[in-house]
């Protein structure tokens, strides 16, 4: 029998979600085969700085930017927790649904690869996923220390039907499009009064425009 194809994950605040989002994951999808992209937008904890448009009008804007999208949909688990949310709990709450052969795999950024063992129980998330790594300008391709560079390059792997054929434990290092954009510099622009359109889809800005967001 033929194993279920790759699903993957991407999380994000999403405030708001952007071309620096969308675009680097399309290019992923085409490259390793995925049919679809589970967009999931993170519950801030309260000890970071809050995001400044609620968790409604996160969703909201990332409905208007995958409208025309087939390739994404959206899950709402981690926002419905009142509680931090960990990577690592949020895959083993999906692997618990999904069973222990569909592979799975978990979108990051270059950045976030490079300070992984950062991350609350990391060593675990292999165990749970394939992890999908999109490249982001400014970022070395060297982990920080020899251990952390070990460890990638015994997961690396090229060969993308591996990927769909088991269910978690292998590394993707995906040649995709550099596209500095930042929603930081976003919503600056915003408070500036300046032209957004080349870096969100038009119904997004939209949606800003009409509720009113990011105006300080």
């Amino acid at each position: 029998m033929n194993s279920p194809a790759l699903q993957a994950l991407f999380g994000g605040t999403f405030d708001p979600i952007h071309y620096g989002h969308l675009r680097p994951v399309e290019a992923l999808a085409r490259q390793i085969g995925l049919q679809q992209v589970t967009l999931l937008p993170n519950n801030v904890p309260p000890h970071k700085p809050q995001p400044e448009a609620s968790a409604a009008q996160r969703v909201a804007m990332i409905e208007q930017a995958i409208a025309d999208r087939p390739l994404f949909n959206i899950d709402l688990r981690e926002l419905q927790r009142q509680t931090p949310s960990y990577t690592v709990e949020t895959l083993r709450g999906l692997r618990a649904e999904r069973g222990p052969q569909q592979p799975v795999g978990f979108i990051i950024g270059q950045d976030s690869l490079l300070t992984l063992h950062h991350w609350h129980q990391w060593q675990e998330l292999l165990e749970l996923c394939h992890l999908l790594v999109c490249k982001r300008p400014g970022y070395p391709a060297e982990m920080a220390n020899e251990e952390m560079q070990n460890w990638l390059d015994r997961h690396v792997c090229r060969d993308t039907a591996r990927f769909h054929q088991q269910p978690h434990g292998l590394i993707y290092l995906a040649d995709t499009p550099m596209i500095n954009i930042s929603a930081t510099e976003i919503r600056q622009r915003y408070l500036q009064k300046q032209s957004c359109s080349d870096l969100l889809p038009d119904a997004v800005i939209d949606y800003i425009s009409h509720a009113g967001l990011y105006r300080g």
